[in-house]
């Protein structure tokens, strides 16, 4: 689709989704962000610190792993969208996959008694392609209910404003427990492995909620027919793919700026317990500016709300990476608070922007394809964050990173390469990319008026 034009102003009849919908889909991506920031904050340091796979060979078993996510994400979505059943299309997965996911996470979160940097990556890759096969059973069919449960514009911003004031809870959650809950039990391997068991109960309680209080609507469309023949239409998709490759830049980043800070505490400060108060700092404030970022987005429009993101946080890394080892701790909590603004303004609108641009390929075909256009979603979100935490396992290693010693100068460096002007390149792209994302409120209203054009 070249160009989308408006030929129609009016926006369909509001559609208000009851507080109690709301509240019940978005109580699961409280399960859902623990799973992203176990990954994303604790995956890395725990298989380098705790397992004892070294930096290179742990940042190469997240990208094996994300290699198998690229079969079983979007036939995932497939699944869903071709699934006929008495709950629906989505809830089923949600409701019996719970149990797996939590199976799953506490197994990748118990570090083996095996022998040999060999033994210990094969582990990590299987235990890793069996926790994101888990998550993917259960988190696709749930992301695939936005489009379902509301076709109002401004609705699904507040649908997801829902959604991600429960994902921040879970963020902090993951946090802010992991580092108390390791010296409680005294040894990591422990303390790991209480984290995997209860972040794995959270994560499956919280899908039973949504699986168990949200209904679906009836299916309003026709099955998709063909995996390639479905895939093919996602990708002719411009203003999705748009949106789809900022929101993998934009998960890398802060994938980046996540997973250094422990390192950078631990090494620059040699004072590893501010981690969870710099990563609490940045999540409680970024919980605080979501509501403001839905009130911002009716006023300004959500594209220039989510760039608003990748300004702040630009802003706060490359400071850190100029004055934090020099003005110490104080003024690196300072700016984690300003990049917990820029957060605040992250969350919402991706999510919000999404079934807008589905919207467009579903009113010309008539076809739902919800499950594949999440499941792309999913993976290529996995991958921006995989990828990320590959290069920083291979640059820490390029460094020659010891865990637990003094680091050199050079890998002091590294460090704050990490936390500073990589995640900015990464952010200023994903900010000049959006630009080009076409559907504001008007032209939402020409599309679901009928007035598309491709």
């Amino acid at each position: 689709m070249d160009k989308i034009k408006v030929e129609a102003n009016a926006m369909p009849a509001s559609e208000k989704l009851p507080v109690r919908t709301k509240l019940g889909f978005g109580v699961a991506d409280l399960g859902g962000n623990l799973f992203f920031t176990a990954m994303g904050f604790w995956s890395m340091n725990y298989l380098t610190d705790t397992v004892g796979i070294p930096a290179a060979l742990a940042g190469m078993a997240v990208m094996v792993a994300k290699i198998w996510d690229a079969v079983t994400d979007p036939m995932m979505g497939y699944i869903s969208d071709r699934t006929i059943s008495r709950m629906g299309r989505r809830r089923p997965y949600m409701i019996f996959g719970a149990v797996p996911l939590l199976l799953a996470s506490w197994l990748f979160f118990t570090a083996p008694n095996l022998q040999g940097n060999a033994a210990l990556t094969a582990w990590a890759i299987a235990t890793l392609c069996l926790l994101n096969t888990a998550y993917t059973v259960v988190n696709i069919p749930y992301g695939s209910l936005t489009p379902e449960l509301t076709k109002d514009y401004h609705e699904r911003t507040s649908l997801n404003g829902y959604r991600f004031g429960f994902a921040v809870i879970g963020t902090i959650l993951g946090a802010a427990v992991v580092l108390p809950m390791v010296a409680a039990f005294g040894s990591r391997r422990a303390g790991f492995s209480a984290v995997g068991l209860t972040f794995g109960l959270v994560m499956a309680v919280t899908a039973l909620i949504t699986g168990l209080s949200v209904k679906e609507r009836p299916h309003d469309g026709d099955r998709p027919k063909g995996f390639f023949k479905t895939y093919a239409v996602v990708f002719k998709n411009k203003p999705y793919l748009v949106l789809l490759f900022t929101y993998m830049l934009n998960l890398a980043a802060i994938n980046f700026l996540s997973g250094i800070l422990v390192y950078y505490f631990k090494y620059v400060y040699n004072n590893e317990g501010l981690t969870t108060m710099a990563m609490v700092l940045l999540l409680v404030i970024a919980m605080v500016f979501i509501p403001i970022s839905v009130f911002v987005s009716k006023r300004i429009g959500k594209k220039r709300t989510y760039q608003i993101c990748f300004t702040l946080m630009s802003i706060a890394c490359m400071a850190i990476f100029f004055f934090g080892h020099t003005l110490g701790p104080a003024f690196t909590l300072a700016m984690m608070a300003l990049a917990g603004v820029g957060l605040g303004f992250e969350y919402v609108p991706p999510f919000a922007m999404l079934p807008d641009a589905i919207e467009v390929e579903a009113q010309r075909t008539g076809q739902r394809r919800e499950g594949a256009y999440y499941g792309i979603w999913t993976f290529v979100a996995k991958l921006g964050q995989s990828v990320a935490t590959a290069l920083m396992g291979f640059i820490l290693a390029l460094s020659h990173y010891v865990p637990d010693a003094v680091q050199t100068p050079q890998t002091l460096f590294a460090i704050r390469l990490l936390v500073g002007p990589i995640p900015t390149v990464i952010m200023i792209a994903a900010l000049v990319l959006i630009e080009f994302y076409p559907i504001d409120e008007k032209t939402y209203a020409a599309i679901m008026a009928g007035g598309h054009k491709e």
